[in-house]
């Protein structure tokens, strides 16, 4: 089993010329976050309408739940709150291979994850790195059902998908509300780590609004994590994170590998904004720019390359015709604000644009090639198929 680590990679350009070449090394597309393949145990689509998964509510409690002041923590409680929504997510994948011979040989891969059921009409939440490209998934209930799966929708940048079966009276995990965490309560984790079904273990929230970052050029990281102590394992993947309370509060997704202790899970309220986008669309549609390659500036490499800014994103391309494009803003600009807050990394342009809607107009402060300052304003629009 290998684990994937997000480390942070640094670098510099000799020259004006080297400088300007190297900024095609940032491609943001239509500005979509990356992911982290991690927690994935190997052993050897179209949409369906459902109702929109409901937001945090303080209601519909069944079983008096503890409270946070409480001096007292029972993991029982809320495994058996929750355990009944948490599957086994088993796979089929065929991978083409090379024997002896170096003839091409397809083999069948068989894997394992976990899922968490959302809505009673059998949508299930999950990881897509369990679910990517496979060609079968069997979904095993606790109570030992087995019922055939099919993927209603992925989404590679949040590392999340939906799968759906067809059964009756199946249980429903409630949903928490991730913005309210508090650092230090009790967090239980369910799934199945190495094909031990429906294992429990416990800890604390350790820390929230983390990030773990892939590719500092592309600017791709999974951001806004929940990170937890309770132990997290191969075949955790897409498995739930969960309050004393028994709510669920995140999908558990990574772990950092040269450390003990350290579980990272995706916030609740993020997963559900997603898991609505798959279910009403079949995807996750998210605001466009059309800003294609861009490079981070510090003051070494603008003093270098007597650059009129000593922080911002410069853009070397646009995409034709795209809401950037459109709006007048093009190669050789630099970005230093949007909507009036300072950007200085590519997370920071990322995040300044998923706050807003398709359809909302964005104001962009830059400085051109002609080192004057200009306000820019493009309309933000859905992605164009294959971004």
């Amino acid at each position: 089993m290998s684990y994937y680590y997000g480390g942070y990679r640094k670098g510099g350009l000799a020259g004006l010329a080297l400088f300007l070449a190297a900024l095609a090394g940032a491609v943001i597309g239509g500005l979509l976050v990356g992911i982290v393949i991690v927690n994935y145990y190997p052993v050897n689509r179209e949409a369906q309408p459902a109702p929109v998964i409901p937001g945090p509510s303080e209601e519909g409690a069944i079983i008096p739940a503890p409270e946070l002041s409480d001096t007292t923590f029972s993991a029982a409680f809320a495994a058996q709150r929750v355990s009944p929504a948490v599957v086994k997510i088993a796979t089929k994948q065929e991978a083409l291979v090379y024997d002896f011979f170096f003839m091409p040989v397809v083999q069948e891969r068989e894997g394992l994850g976990s899922g968490v059921i959302i809505d009673k009409s059998g949508y299930i939440l999950t990881n897509n790195h369990v679910v990517e490209g496979v060609t079968e998934i069997t979904v095993v209930l606790v109570d030992g059902r087995q019922l055939s799966g099919g993927i209603v929708g992925i989404d590679p940048y949040t590392d999340l998908a939906v799968v759906k079966v067809e059964g009756t009276n199946l249980p429903v995990a409630e949903l928490g509300d991730s913005d309210k965490l508090v650092i230090g309560e009790p967090a239980i984790a369910i799934g199945n780590p190495y094909g031990f079904d429906h294992t429990v273990t416990a800890g604390v929230i350790s820390a929230v609004n983390r990030s773990v970052e892939i590719d500092r050029a592309a600017g791709q990281a999974l951001e806004g994590l929940i990170q937890t102590d309770a132990p997290i394992n191969p075949g955790n993947s897409g498995g739930a994170l969960v309050t004393a309370a028994g709510k669920v509060i995140g999908i558990n997704t990574a772990i950092v590998s040269q450390a003990q202790g350290i579980g990272l899970a995706i916030p609740i309220n993020s997963a559900r904004n997603v898991a609505n986008e798959i279910i009403q669309y079949g995807e996750v549609r998210r605001p466009y720019v059309g800003i294609s390659r861009v490079t981070e500036i510090d003051r070494y490499l603008a003093a270098r390359n007597r650059l009129p800014v000593n922080e911002g994103i410069y853009v070397s391309s646009v995409v034709r015709g795209g809401p950037a494009a459109s709006a007048g803003l093009g190669s050789g600009d630099i970005i230093i604000a949007v909507g009036g807050q300072s950007i200085v990394t590519v997370a920071d342009l990322k995040k300044a644009i998923y706050k807003s809607d398709i359809g909302d107009t964005l104001e962009f402060t830059v400085v051109g090639s002609n080192r004057r300052e200009r306000t820019v304003k493009v309309v933000l629009t859905d992605a164009p198929a294959g971004r």
